[in-house]
């Protein structure tokens, strides 16, 4: 793999990123600063750990699940594909959007083009059905991935994609920016960080042209 060769599609956290309405905004706060004359900067942070680009647990979604630091790191990082599905129609991806036959690779990136910008919420991206969880877990497929904030819609309260995700021990990926990504096959790195129980973790995800 040619390390220098990547596109990054993690946006930028800030204070102006949008998140989930009700859920924790990202703050920084500065304790030491070394513009104020302090020996260092130092600073913690205030978050969801649901932010930007990020790596969903199972018990995000359900009471068996487990936390983020369980989970097996080859999810994160190996052969990829980007399948591009911004004509979808519908609320959620379908069959219908793609060919499910031409999918190659153990995990999966949908670029919707329906959540464009990171710092101003839209409740109208477009989430994964079922049928489409189903039919890549069937080809093999352990990762899904997605350019909006979540594999449902925004106003799911029985979460089908994420229990149906569950069901077939797959691991997703959320929040990554696919804007300039053309469809095609990458190698894929986004690592979660390995806290403790936690439901989330952001990543910094990068695809890595072949």
């Amino acid at each position: 793999m040619d390390f220098s060769n990547y596109i990054d599609i993690t946006p930028l956290i800030n204070p102006e990123m949008a998140v989930f309405p009700g859920d924790q905004p990202f703050s920084r706060k500065v304790v030491m600063d070394c513009n104020k004359g302090d020996h260092l900067t130092l600073s913690s942070i205030n978050s969801t750990v649901h932010i930007g680009a990020h790596a969903d647990a199972s018990n995000h979604y359900h009471k068996n699940g487990e936390g983020i630091q369980k989970r097996n790191l080859d999810h994160y990082m190996g052969d990829c594909q980007v399948i591009d599905v911004s004509n979808a129609t519908g609320e959620v991806i379908t069959k219908n959007d793609f060919v499910v036959t031409d999918v190659k690779s153990k995990r999966v990136l949908f670029k919707t083009l329906s959540y464009p910008d990171p710092n101003n919420w839209n409740e109208d991206f477009k989430g994964i059905s079922v049928e489409v969880i189903e039919a890549l877990a069937s080809q093999g497929v352990i990762t899904v991935g997605i350019d909006t904030p979540s594999v449902d819609p925004s106003t799911s309260k029985t979460l089908d994609a994420h229990r149906c995700i569950y069901k077939n021990n797959l691991a997703i990926l959320e929040g990554i920016v696919l804007t300039e990504v053309e469809e095609g096959t990458y190698d894929l790195m986004a690592l979660p960080l390995n806290i403790k129980d936690c439901d989330a973790s952001p990543v910094r995800a990068l695809l890595f042209k072949k």
